[in-house]
């Protein structure tokens, strides 16, 4: 064999698919891709989903995206996605190949049909679940973990849930910026946003807040508070954690772990039940105690403001990154591969 066969065989070898649905499911991706890249020099491609703005944006800086059918959207009732499944399928058939060796399925509906499909095209599966189910399995990775070579857990406890699941650790995006207080408070409920969240905080009265409303209206908030910095989204949301003196966000969501996990920031967790297909709010209460943060059932102005009197008395805990034991996993998975 030529050289310069081998050496592109190697270069085809060293790269790694990894689903990145909208919200939390992309963290894990991005958190898994740093170390990837930084420990083991392998090149992230992300399966994200189609019409989502704001994924690519994110992960741009850490590899390339390739877009698929998301067949279920937040919300939808099973039935009115049907039609997208084949897609899905078909999509997965074209860019799943073999020479990536290894697909890291993050959750979410988005995840089945390239993972399936690698399975049956020969590649390694490595299947995370959520860092916030504790009471029980998501539903893509319950469905993924019979066909999975890794299901890799955060907590023993999901091990519990998972049989037979390989505890790495919380996998959460590491710190991109040094941790500092400006004195703002941060209110952010990812991709959907929360209405009855925003407005609870509109209430209190409070001047130094920076509001990030995902598909929820800003404008309503930026006339009401002119002295507050709103916005719909930012790639870069990190600087505005780093900043904060407290992170108010929503539970199920990603937001929280980096806050409290690798920001050591003050964090308020706030019931968002209109996020009905995503983790029951019986994890919350034990997913807070986790990572150290202060959990409200009740979205109201009082009970927010109460939270964030106790949010400023909690420390956050301190955990190991279980990103950097996944990535160690997938590049044994790529070696043994060869």
């Amino acid at each position: 064999m030529k050289r310069e066969e081998i050496s592109m065989r190697d270069k085809a070898g060293s790269r790694v698919l990894l689903t990145a649905a909208p919200g939390g499911h992309s963290g894990y991706a991005a958190a898994i891709a740093h170390y990837l890249r930084e420990q083991h020099g392998v090149e992230p491609v992300f399966i994200v989903a189609e019409h989502d703005e704001w994924t690519p944006q994110k992960l741009s800086r850490l590899g390339q995206t390739i877009r698929v059918p998301m067949p279920r959207r937040p919300g939808e009732p099973l039935f009115k996605t049907l039609h997208r499944w084949p897609r899905a399928f078909l999509r997965a058939l074209s860019i799943v190949d073999k020479d990536y060796r290894v697909l890291v399925s993050c959750g979410a509906n988005l995840s089945v049909a390239p993972a399936l499909v690698a399975k049956a095209k020969g590649l390694r599966l490595v299947n995370v679940e959520s860092i916030v189910r504790l009471v029980e399995p998501g539903r893509t990775p319950k469905l993924l973990h019979r066909f999975a070579d890794e299901t890799l857990v955060h907590w023993p406890e999901q091990a519990k849930l998972l049989p037979g699941a390989r505890v790495v650790g919380p996998i959460y995006e590491p710190p991109r910026y040094k941790p500092r207080d400006e004195g703002y408070i941060l209110v952010t409920a990812g991709t959907m946003g929360h209405r009855e969240l925003f407005d609870a905080v509109s209430e209190l009265g409070l001047r130094n807040i920076v509001l990030q409303t995902g598909r929820v209206d800003p404008e309503p908030y930026r006339r009401k508070h002119p002295n507050w910095i709103v916005f719909r989204y930012d790639p870069d949301l990190d600087k505005w954690i780093a900043g904060a003196s407290i992170v108010i966000t929503h539970f199920p969501g990603m937001t929280s772990a980096t806050a409290a996990l690798a920001y050591q920031k003050p964090v308020v967790l706030v019931a968002s039940r209109h996020l009905i297909l995503s983790a029951s709010q019986k994890n919350a209460p034990l997913y807070a105690e986790k990572i150290g943060a202060v959990y409200v059932d009740e979205v109201t102005p009082k009970n927010i403001e109460k939270a964030i009197e106790r949010a400023e008395k909690i420390k956050p805990k301190k955990h190991p990154n279980g990103a950097e034991n996944a990535a160690k996993i997938i590049a044994e998975m790529l070696k043994e591969s060869r």
